[in-house]
């Protein structure tokens, strides 16, 4: 459940109406509330990001707690580091939303917080709780090496490479720590989205933009290109023909490798009910179990830390990779899946070339009721439609978590029982939409 301010991944909005140096303040004096005296704080390349992180610091101080502020750098790497120093991390960061918005992202101790400590948080902030001022002044902290803490994670995935490799990093905050990491695999770098200027994080380049990498790696004959989105913590990759490779994708060459060097455990991965069909079958043949999730890597890190496994991810390119971080990182998921090409000799379409993906499609109804997923006739439809499929095929209805939408996806062995699918359901929905609106009944004549 959301709250007045924390949203399904923490606070984010546009500066300067609701995310203001006000709020950021006022978070940063609610993080007494966690019970830990140090905060770390993290930022992406956003011309709004030393305003928001000195506002956060301000408050923290006043309120007797230690700050150590790191600088630019990827969310997993912020989170990664407030573990290691036993801290609450803040990360200042609006991910893959455009420059005009920002938010907060709150870890304790390298995790998400739970939905009571956000309450906990959201009553200091709010004034529903008293905010106790401390008698002992915070204090400033000496600044660390924060990229030693990612060159150590990064050993167990280094390759030594002499691909041409191109690097998308969005202008974010991947730009100045991932060209360091990558200069140590050997390879050739072709970057581009890595000259931030405050205003262009996003803009037409990074992970939400796949269409300009694809056509960078063609231009400059590259191998394999990466792209990162504003935060770091997503990849998407494109092949040296620039097909595009999804998170989906890109897990199940992550998988198949961590198989064969017998490090995946339970011989299962988690992915969400968006996955393709044709992914999780060519897992099977790999000898590799599925795990459905919810949409949200939440939801995939909760599946695997629950059941031990190591590997999970979305198609949005969310991959949790534990044998390395206990969160999504771009960075060092680039950095193993060229490892694998490097150590197999093979390109990302021979890697997964026995993946024959279902064709599927999703379609956003906009400005809808999104209570009408509950709609007997809808739930009835879409039960009668996954009877229907059977084993070929699946079909998913759901409401927008942030938006007035519903969303209808549907993957089956051609894309006309695709359509076909998602018409009926359409229709179905639109015809319990039109059931609700109030009838007006007018005089003859008038």
């Amino acid at each position: 459940m959301m709250g007045r301010y924390f949203g399904t991944d923490g606070i984010r909005g546009p500066v300067g109406t609701f995310v203001t140096e006000t709020l950021a303040e006022q978070v940063g004096r609610s993080l007494q509330a966690l019970s830990c005296r140090t905060v770390v704080i993290g930022r992406d390349t956003r011309e709004t990001g030393p305003s928001l992180a000195d506002a956060i610091a301000r408050g923290a101080l006043e309120v007797g707690l230690d700050v150590l502020s790191i600088g630019i750098v990827p969310t997993p790497l912020l989170s990664h580091v407030s573990a290691r120093t036993d801290a609450i991390g803040v990360m200042i960061t609006a991910s893959h939303n455009p420059y005009q918005d920002n938010g907060i992202k709150v870890f304790l101790r390298g995790k998400k917080l739970f939905a009571c400590e956000e309450s906990a948080l959201e009553d200091q902030i709010s004034g529903a709780a008293v905010v106790v001022s401390s008698a002992r002044p915070g204090r400033m902290l000496p600044v660390i090496d924060a990229y030693r803490f990612y060159r150590e994670l990064a050993l167990s995935v280094m390759p030594h490479s002499r691909d041409r490799v191109a690097l998308d990093f969005a202008n974010g905050a991947t730009f100045q720590i991932g060209r360091r990491l990558f200069a140590n695999t050997g390879a050739e770098l072709f970057l581009t989205g890595s000259e931030p200027d405050g205003k262009n994080i996003n803009l037409g380049v990074g992970s939400t933009h796949i269409e300009h990498l694809s056509a960078f790696v063609r231009e400059h004959g590259c191998d394999v290109g990466f792209a990162f989105d504003g935060d770091g913590d997503r990849l998407i990759a494109v092949g040296g023909d620039g097909e595009v490779y999804d998170g989906d994708m890109l897990v199940f060459v992550i998988a198949v490798a961590r198989k064969r060097h017998n490090l995946l455990k339970g011989n299962t991965v988690a992915l969400t009910k968006m996955s393709n069909l044709g992914l999780v079958k060519a897992l099977a043949e790999q000898g590799i179990q599925t795990m459905l999730t919810d949409i949200g890597d939440k939801y995939v890190l909760e599946a695997l830390e629950l059941n031990d496994f190591m590997i999970g991810g979305e198609n949005s390119g969310h991959i949790i990779d534990r044998t390395i971080l206990n969160t999504g990182d771009g960075v060092l998921n680039a950095l193993h899946v060229l490892k694998i090409m490097t150590e197999t000799g093979l390109s990302l379409a021979q890697l997964t070339a026995t993946v024959h993906l279902y064709p599927d499609r999703l379609v956003n109804l906009k400005n809808i009721d999104k209570t009408l997923v509950n709609d007997a006739e809808v739930v009835a439809k879409t039960a009668e439609i996954t009877r229907r499929l059977g084993t070929e095929g699946k079909i998913l209805v759901r409401a927008s978590g942030t938006e007035p939408l519903i969303r209808v996806s549907v993957s089956a062995p051609t894309i006309e029982t695709v359509d076909a699918c998602i018409a009926e359901v359409i229709h179905v929905i639109r015809t319990a939409e039109a059931a609700r609106q109030p009838f007006t009944a007018t005089k003859t004549g008038e």
